[in-house]
């Protein structure tokens, strides 16, 4: 736990709880039952969620879970706007402030690690690169795709395609024109500048064995198409190619509408590259030494709430 800033009195009582794990570890239904509780409201950390026109795909809670509690940076903003980090930051602190001037809790609760970062500890301070590098990048990606770039990253900056989101072209084209500017990991950059925030933050981390979440996974992913991912997908094909798109549960989904592959293949894929995203946020998560772990199947909500 984060101490609170002792000059803020006023949010020296207040909390955030974070809710950390891998995808499909069951998050969304844990921290209703906490904000429950705490009778507040949940501010989502997913990178992915907070986009309008992406539901299926995204494992957005269902109605009847967004009715149960508030929610926030749920479906808030559009696949035509630039979400990163800072943005994520300034909304999530926002929206905090905005809560505790009723409440002395808010539920945080996602997978994505970096947005998380920006909001307990601020974003770390890294030089400013010559827009040139960025537009070679930019234009190299847009010409020979997310393999090239996939491929660069780990060549120029293996230290961070071994921690980072290897299904995200803007962080790994982030992550090639730091190295391409400063001659530096990306990685190099981080933990440097952290920030107390002026209030408690409680970090709760949510697994269960590697078996049993790859199963959940697996399930998951068959429940999508069910429920309709491809015509979701489909729906969205004039955008393919925007940042947003570029993701586990979408991406996959090209070379089918061009002839090029059998849905049993795409669904497939999907189910591996989303094994491989989880694997991706544990290696993250387990990292932070201020997240206590509880196994997912067995946790209580009276053991967090003091």
């Amino acid at each position: 736990m984060q101490t609170a800033h002792k000059k803020n009195t006023l949010s020296a009582s207040k909390t955030v709880y974070i809710l950390v794990g891998p995808t499909a570890v069951g998050k969304t239904a844990f921290a209703i039952s906490l904000a429950q509780q705490l009778n507040t409201e949940i501010i989502s950390a997913d990178a992915r969620q907070c986009y309008q026109e992406m539901n299926i795909g995204v494992a957005r809670p269902n109605k009847a879970q967004l009715e149960a509690v508030p929610h926030h940076f749920i479906a808030s903003h559009s696949i035509h706007e630039t979400i990163n980090a800072s943005v994520f930051e300034a909304y999530a602190l926002g929206k905090v402030a905005e809560i505790f001037e009723s409440k002395d809790a808010v539920v945080m609760v996602g997978g994505t690690g970096l947005y998380i970062k920006a909001f307990c500890e601020g974003l770390d301070m890294i030089p400013s690169i010559a827009p040139e590098i960025r537009e070679g990048i930019i234009q190299q990606y847009e010409k020979l795709g997310l393999r090239w770039l996939q491929k660069e990253v780990s060549v120029h900056d293996p230290i961070y395609w071994e921690r980072g989101e290897q299904q995200n072209p803007q962080r790994l084209m982030r992550a090639l024109e730091v190295k391409m500017g400063t001659g530096n990991s990306i990685v190099g950059f981080q933990h440097k500048n952290k920030i107390t925030r002026p209030f408690n933050i409680v970090k709760i981390g949510l697994e269960m064995p590697r078996e049993l979440l790859y199963e959940r996974i697996n399930k998951r992913v068959l429940n999508m198409v069910e429920e309709g991912l491809e015509l979701e997908v489909k729906s969205l094909l004039p955008y393919i190619n925007s940042n947003a798109l570029q993701t586990v549960g979408y991406s996959e989904w090209l070379p089918f509408f061009e002839g090029k592959e059998e849905p049993s293949r795409v669904i497939e894929m999907i189910q591996q590259n989303t094994r491989h995203y989880g694997k991706r946020q544990m290696t993250w998560f387990k990292k932070d030494p201020e997240i206590k772990w509880y196994q997912a199947s067995s946790i209580k909500v009276d053991q967090i709430i003091p």
